[in-house]
């Protein structure tokens, strides 16, 4: 695994990708916390800012932390700058993303951005996911390295999901766009979502798939967001019937935003980013999947090749899968200490 980048080194690589400082990626209008958001879990462990522009969030041996977005959007750009944990983090997953588990349990959508700490000296790895109407037997996991060191300053993360695609950004970058195809089928996420932020113990399959877990002796591990984005259309989850036609201007807006539009540069910026620092792919996963092949992954050679073996980035068993998504929802059991 790559070292986190320093000095001269990084600087010429954040220029040659594209990677800048949070506050100069797009521009767009930023929240208060009150203005879009409310506590979801962890007590005492959410902390606001004097000018609610900013949340830490805490996890110690007693608790998580997290918030959630206080309405449901019908497609969006949701995003936020967020500063790691430093230190030794193994086991502790920061999370910023997408869901509607909450009103349709068995049939939810998800899209994630999810932080997986490491040992001391070891990078923090980045996970985005895509779930549609409950696929979670077909998660479709990419995996990255960073080119910079998350816990120094933060860097913005960046959703945006149309009724066509999706795109995952870091600060200005596209990491990952998926298109949606009539052979995707339900696999596309297509239902109204909230916007959720979460710290928590992932013991179970975050590090090394859970033979290396947390460690409270470095606790309190805090994550800080700020330059909260929420735009879209607001949708009631229980009338959802005329939503369609009521966000088609929003939706529109949406998608002619300069966020929405990969330019031939943004195209190259998103295909070096790829080929130097994605370590997973769900699309070569043959462990996994066997020989199922995914309308939405476009197969190249080498990245077959990168990913042909089973090794240290792939991801665990399936019953310690099971765990990981048993666990994500905030619950008692999040609430207690790792054994």
């Amino acid at each position: 695994m790559a070292a986190t980048l320093t000095g001269a080194s990084s600087m010429v690589l954040f220029v040659l990708l594209g990677l800048v400082t949070a506050t100069e990626a797009f521009d767009v209008p930023t929240l208060t916390f009150g203005e879009g958001f409310s506590h979801l879990f962890g007590n005492d462990n959410l902390i606001r800012s004097a000018d609610d522009r900013s949340v830490r969030l805490t996890l110690n041996r007693y608790s998580g932390s997290g918030f959630i977005s206080s309405d449901l959007y019908e497609h969006g750009f949701f995003s936020a700058s967020i500063k790691l944990p430093k230190d030794y983090t193994a086991g502790v997953v920061v999370a910023f993303y997408t869901s509607n588990g909450d009103v349709f349990p068995d049939t939810h959508d998800e899209l994630d951005f999810e932080f997986l700490g490491n040992v001391r000296g070891k990078d923090w790895r980045i996970q985005t996911n895509v779930y549609g109407n409950g696929s979670t037997t077909r998660g479709r996991e990419e995996r990255y390295l960073v080119p910079f060191d998350p816990t120094e300053e933060p860097h913005l993360y960046s959703i945006l999901w149309t009724p066509d695609y999706i795109i995952f950004y870091i600060d200005d970058v596209p990491i990952r766009e998926v298109v949606r195809s009539d052979a995707m089928g339900g696999d596309f996420p297509s239902k109204p979502m909230s916007v959720y932020a979460t710290i928590w113990d992932g013991s179970s399959w975050a590090t090394s798939y859970g033979r290396i877990k947390i460690n409270y002796k470095y606790a309190p591990y805090v994550s800080e967001f700020s330059d909260l984005v929420l735009r879209g259309c607001r949708v009631d989850p229980i009338q959802q019937v005329d939503s369609a036609d009521r966000c088609a201007e929003a939706v529109e807006e949406l998608m002619s935003a300069d966020y929405a539009l990969l330019t031939p540069r943004k195209r190259a910026a998103m295909r070096r980013f790829r080929e130097r620092y994605m370590i997973y792919s769900f699309c070569y996963d043959q462990h996994r999947y066997g020989n199922v092949t995914f309308p939405d992954c476009d197969y190249v050679s080498s990245e077959h090749s990168r990913f042909g073996e089973w090794g240290d980035n792939k991801f665990p068993p399936k019953e310690v899968r099971r765990a990981r998504r048993r666990s994500r929802k905030p619950s008692a059991v999040d609430d207690q200490p790792s054994k």
